[in-house]
């Protein structure tokens, strides 16, 4: 399989004072196109900032990333934006969706960073809420809605631009067992049809889902 991801010798510090804070302490590792990868660790070893590096929703501060063979290092900030709605998809345990928007609305929003023709976008959304089975709910708010249910929607707004990485930050951290089994079903399936996944957790039991682990001990891989 091709590489999609690598990474060498990837450092993030944040600076405080006059005492550097070090997150992210030289890694090494790659993720071939098609991979299912769970991230690993304890609160503070540093998965939610590779996770948000390798979306570039943050930039690291030494080290080398190469997604599909191209130097993120030397995007700028619109390149970046486009990279970021075009070759990922995000998603996170608290949903992040716009109280006020419809469930449609939601998935729609991926668009506005885009020029694609408008035609295309209504059918494009409705064919993602058909694979994470909500067609039923298009006018519904957020607020109409259940924990499994608002999360299948960030999965349908995470998939709807067709990326080729889906980046789930705890994604079932705020579900119960049975509703947090479906989404991973959801992640699954999308993987069996070439989409990459790397989920950051803590939970063994969604780890065991993935082909690969990688585990995080205070800003390396454990051994």
């Amino acid at each position: 399989m091709a590489t999609l991801i690598q990474v060498n010798g990837l450092t993030k510090s944040y600076h405080r004072g006059a005492h550097p804070l070090h997150i992210l302490r030289g890694l090494d590792f790659e993720v071939a196109q098609g991979e299912f990868v769970a991230l690993m660790g304890a609160s503070g070893s540093g998965k939610s900032t590779l996770l948000n590096i390798l979306g570039c929703l943050d930039r690291h501060s030494s080290g080398r990333y190469l997604f599909a063979d191209r130097d993120m290092s030397g995007l700028n900030d619109a390149d970046l934006s486009l990279f970021r709605s075009r070759e990922v998809g995000f998603i996170f345990q608290g949903f992040n969706l716009v109280p006020q928007f419809s469930v449609l609305q939601n998935v729609e929003l991926p668009f506005l960073y885009t020029s694609d023709n408008c035609d295309d976008i209504h059918p494009r959304c409705c064919d993602a809420l058909r694979q994470v089975g909500l067609m039923a709910r298009l006018q519904h708010k957020p607020s109409e809605l259940s924990g499994g249910e608002m999360q299948r929607v960030a999965i349908a707004r995470a998939i709807v631009m067709q990326p080729r990485l889906i980046l789930a930050d705890e994604p079932t951290g705020n579900l119960d067992t049975a509703t947090g089994g479906h989404i991973l079903d959801i992640l699954g399936e999308l993987n069996r049809h070439g989409t990459t996944v790397l989920v950051v957790t803590h939970d063994a039991k969604v780890a065991a889902r993935a082909s690969r682990q990688l585990r995080l001990e205070d800003g390396r891989f454990a051994n």
